[in-house]
C-alpha cells in the first residue's frame, strides 16, 4: 500500500493521505481491518460477491464483472472501454469523497490481484497524477502490487481515455519485460493463458527506454 500526497503529480485529481492497495480473494478477510474506504471489486460475470465485505466497515463499493482476458473465445466476456470508463468513474467519486474528508484507502480486488486489478489501479494512478511519467506510474504499481502483470486490453483502454498517445502501453511493455526477467516460466504461463500477446510485448520491450 502506498500514500499520495498533493503536489507528487499535481492536477485537479490528487488525492492526499490516500492509500492505495490490490489484492486477491484469498486475501481480502486481511484488509477489513485496514479502514478501507473505498472498493473497486473486479469479478468474473457467475462469482458471488465476497462474504468478506460484510465484515467491512462502512464504504463505497463498485462492482465490475468480465473475465481476465484480452482475446476474444467463446464464453468470454472480455474487459470493454465501458468497464474502463466505470473504474474512471470509481476515480473520481474517491477524488470527491476526499474534498470531505482527509483520509482514506481504495482497495483494488480481482480473483488474484494481478491482471484486471492492477490494470485499474494503474488506471486511477495515471488519473490522479496525469502530469507523471508512464514509467513512474508502473514504478508507484509495483511499489504497491510487486507481482502486477496488468491487462493489456485495459490498459490500451485507459490509454486512450486518458490521451496518453500509446506511451502508456509502451511502459506497459518494459514492466512486462521486467516481470519475465525476474520469474522463469512466467512466460509460458501467459502463453498458456492465451496472453501471448502480452509476452510478445514484453520481449520486444526489453532495452528499450
Amino acid at each position: 500500500m502506498t500514500a499520495v500526497r498533493r503536489g507528487e503529480g499535481g492536477g485537479a485529481g490528487d488525492v492526499t493521505a490516500t492509500r492505495r492497495s490490490v489484492c486477491g480473494l484469498d486475501e481480502l478477510e486481511h484488509h477489513g481491518a485496514r479502514r478501507v474506504t473505498h472498493v473497486l471489486s473486479i469479478l468474473d460475470p457467475a462469482w458471488p460477491t465476497p462474504a468478506a465485505f460484510d465484515r467491512y466497515p462502512a464504504h463505497h463499493r463498485r462492482e465490475l464483472r468480465f473475465h481476465d482476458a484480452i482475446e476474444a473465445a467463446p464464453d468470454v466476456i472480455l474487459p470493454e472501454r465501458a468497464n474502463v470508463e466505470a473504474i474512471l468513474e470509481f476515480g473520481a467519486q474517491v477524488a470527491a469523497d476526499h474534498d470531505r474528508r482527509l483520509d482514506g484507502h481504495v482497495l483494488i480486488h480481482c480473483h488474484a490481484g494481478v491482471s484486471r486489478s492492477t490494470a485499474a489501479m494503474t488506471t486511477l494512478i495515471v488519473q490522479a497524477q496525469p502530469r507523471d511519467d508512464e514509467d513512474v506510474v508502473f514504478a508507484r504499481l509495483l511499489e504497491i502490487r510487486p507481482q502486477a502483470w496488468p491487462n493489456l486490453r485495459m490498459v490500451g483502454f485507459a490509454d486512450d481515455l486518458l490521451g496518453r498517445g500509446g506511451r502508456l502501453v509502451a511502459a506497459l511493455g518494459r514492466l512486462y519485460a521486467r516481470q519475465l526477467d525476474r520469474q522463469p516460466g512466467l512466460a509460458e504461463e501467459r502463453r498458456r493463458q492465451s496472453r501471448w500477446r502480452e509476452v510478445e510485448h514484453g520481449m520486444n520491450s526489453r532495452g528499450r527506454s
